[in-house]
C-alpha cells in the first residue's frame, strides 16, 4: 500500500504521547478506534509496508481501507481506554470486535430521596435524581474503596431497598457495629443521611486526605511486625489511588475530538461558503428511500453544532405520492415537516440539506415559499461529485472531496441515507412476516389486523399460548388451536 503525502506529513506530526486514534476511509466514515500508549509508533506500524506479509486478511482489509486518520492525546492509559470505548460505542466502527458488546465502565449510585439511601453499583446512568461517581476503570480498586467508606462512616452494605426488623436479626452490618442500623431506629433518617453526605464528599475525592493516616498506620503495623495488616494497608493506599487517578471526563463525542470534521471551524467556513449571517448550529438534512415505488419512507436528521442530534431524527411514511417519485416525495415530506413546525411555533433550523441535485432542491424551495418559509437556507448535495446546489443558482459547487465542508456535508448526507434505508428495511421485514398470515386459511383482513393489534407482530404472535390466542375476536376454541399449530411449522 502506497502511502499519500497526506498520511505522511500526518504521521510526522503525531507525538510520542498516550490517546486514542481514529481510522477513516475515503467518506470520512470512522472506520477503526485504537488506543495507544505511543501514538506515533503504533499508528506508524499500520502504513509500514514491511509488515505486511505478517497482516492476516482482515487487518489488511483495513489498511486497504485507511484514506485518513486522525488523534486525541489523553494523559494516561485508563483514559485511553474510557475514550476507546465511548467512541466504539459512538461511532461502531466495522472492523472493532473488541468493546462492541456495549459493555460500560462501573459507576456509583447512591439516591438521597430513597427511604433509607444505600451505595450501589451500575453501569448505566439514568436521568433519576440519584449522584453518580465515576466511570471508573479499576472496579476492584472501586468496590474496595466503598467498603472502607462504608465502615469508615458506618453505612449499610445490604441490598434491600427498605430493610426492616427481619433483614436486621440477620444483618452481619449491624452486628458489627459498621453500620448504624436505621433500618430499626438506632439513628433518626436525618442522622443517617449526614453520615451518606459524609461519605459523598469522601467519594469525590476527599479520600485521598486518608492517605497520610493509612501509611502512617502501615508503618506502625510493620514495626510491630504485623506484616499482613501492613500488607492490607498498603494495597489499600493503591486501591483508593487507582480509584480516584485523575481522568478526563468525556462527552459522548469530545467536544474537541478531531473527527471525519472539525465541526466549529467548517460551520464557520459553510457559512462563510453559503453567504450565511451566522454559522448554521442546527441543521437538518432529508432524504428519500423507496424500492420500486415501494415502501417509499423519508428520514430526517438533525444536527447541532456539527454533530448529531438523535433525539430530534424523524421518520416518515410517504402518504400522498403513488409510484417512484423522490421529487413529489421529498416535497411532502419538507412540507409535512414545517407546517407543524410552524403550525406549534417551535423554532426553524439554521440551514435545511436535501440529499439530491437541482430537482429535489427546487421541490423543497417550492415548499417552503408556500409556507411563508422561504428565508431558511436550503442547499442541495448530489452524491456523484458531492456537489452543492443553490437555490436560483444554475451551476453548482465543487469544492473537491477533501474540502472540510463536503465532508461535514457528507456525514450528515450519510446519516440521511442509512436511518431511512433502515426504516426502509424494517417495513419490508414487517410486511414480509405479516404476509405469513395470508397463507392460513379463512383469515380475512379484520381477523388478521385483529391479531397484529393485539400482538405486534408474527414474531410475538408465534410466541402467544393457545389461550391467549383464543381472547382475539374470531379465534375461539378450535381456530386458536390450528393458528398456533399453523405458525409453529413455519418456524
Amino acid at each position: 500500500m502506497a502511502v499519500s503525502e497526506h498520511i505522511r506529513k500526518k504521521l510526522s506530526a503525531v507525538p510520542h504521547k498516550p490517546g486514542v486514534y481514529l481510522h477513516k476511509d475515503r467518506f470520512g466514515t470512522v472506520i477503526y478506534v485504537g488506543k495507544a500508549l505511543d501514538l506515533r509508533k503504533r499508528v506508524s506500524q499500520y502504513f509500514q509496508s514491511s509488515r505486511r506479509n505478517g497482516w492476516d486478511l482482515k487487518f489488511n482489509a483495513l489498511v486497504e481501507a485507511i484514506h485518513d486518520f486522525d488523534i486525541h492525546i489523553v494523559r494516561s492509559e485508563p483514559e485511553a481506554l474510557l475514550l476507546e470505548s465511548k467512541l466504539v460505542k459512538e461511532f461502531k466502527p466495522r472492523f472493532n470486535i473488541m468493546l462492541r458488546d456495549d459493555k460500560r465502565f462501573l459507576m456509583l449510585k447512591v439516591n438521597l430521596n430513597d427511604p433509607i439511601p444505600n451505595f450501589t453499583f451500575t453501569r448505566l446512568k439514568k436521568d433519576d435524581g440519584a449522584r453518580y461517581f465515576g466511570p471508573f476503570v479499576n472496579s476492584l480498586a472501586l468496590r474496595n474503596t466503598v467498603a472502607l467508606a462504608r465502615k469508615q462512616f458506618n453505612l449499610r452494605g445490604c441490598r434491600v431497598f427498605t430493610p426492616g426488623e427481619a433483614d436486621y436479626k440477620h444483618c452481619l452490618y449491624a452486628h458489627l457495629k459498621n453500620c448504624t442500623a436505621p433500618c430499626v431506629g438506632n439513628v433518626t433518617r436525618e442522622q443517617y443521611l449526614e453520615q451518606v453526605k459524609a461519605a459523598c464528599n469522601f467519594l469525590e475525592g476527599q479520600a485521598r486526605e486518608m492517605q497520610p493516616q493509612l501509611e502512617a498506620e502501615m508503618k506502625r503495623a510493620a514495626a510491630a511486625h504485623d506484616f499482613e495488616k501492613a500488607a492490607q494497608l498498603r494495597d489499600l493506599i493503591r486501591d483508593l489511588n487507582d480509584t480516584w487517578k485523575k481522568t478526563e471526563k468525556f462527552a459522548r463525542v469530545p467536544y474537541n475530538l478531531p473527527l471525519s470534521i472539525n465541526p466549529e471551524s467548517d460551520l464557520v467556513e459553510l457559512a462563510k461558503i453559503l453567504g450565511l449571517s451566522a454559522p448554521p448550529m442546527r441543521i437538518e438534512g432529508f432524504d428519500i428511500s423507496n424500492i420500486s415505488g415501494t415502501f417509499a419512507v423519508a428520514s430526517l436528521v438533525s444536527f447541532k453544532n456539527g454533530r448529531p442530534d438523535r433525539a430530534n431524527y424523524r421518520r416518515f411514511k410517504i402518504k400522498t405520492v403513488t409510484g417512484q417519485d423522490d421529487f413529489a416525495s421529498m416535497a411532502e415530506v419538507v412540507h409535512r415537516r414545517y407546517s407543524r413546525l410552524k403550525r406549534e411555533a417551535k423554532p426553524m433550523p439554521d440551514l435545511i440539506l436535501i440529499d439530491g441535485g437541482k430537482g429535489q432542491l427546487g421541490m423543497a424551495c417550492a415548499e417552503l415559499k408556500k409556507l411563508g418559509l422561504e428565508k431558511i437556507p436550503v442547499i442541495g448535495l448530489a452524491k456523484e461529485f458531492e456537489e452543492i446546489y443553490l437555490p436560483e443558482k444554475s451551476l453548482p459547487l465543487r469544492l473537491g472531496l477533501d474540502h472540510p465542508v463536503v465532508k461535514l456535508l457528507q456525514r450528515i448526507r450519510d446519516e440521511c441515507h442509512r436511518v431511512a434505508n433502515s426504516y426502509n428495511a424494517q417495513l419490508r421485514l414487517k410486511k414480509i412476516s405479516e404476509s405469513v398470515l395470508d397463507d392460513f386459511p379463512g383469515i380475512g383482513e379484520t381477523r388478521k389486523k385483529a391479531l397484529l393489534k393485539k400482538f405486534g407482530s408474527v414474531q410475538r404472535l408465534k410466541m402467544a399460548t393457545i389461550e391467549q390466542l383464543a381472547e382475539v375476536s374470531g379465534f375461539g376454541g378450535k381456530a386458536a388451536e390450528e393458528l398456533k399449530n399453523f405458525l409453529a411449522a413455519r418456524k
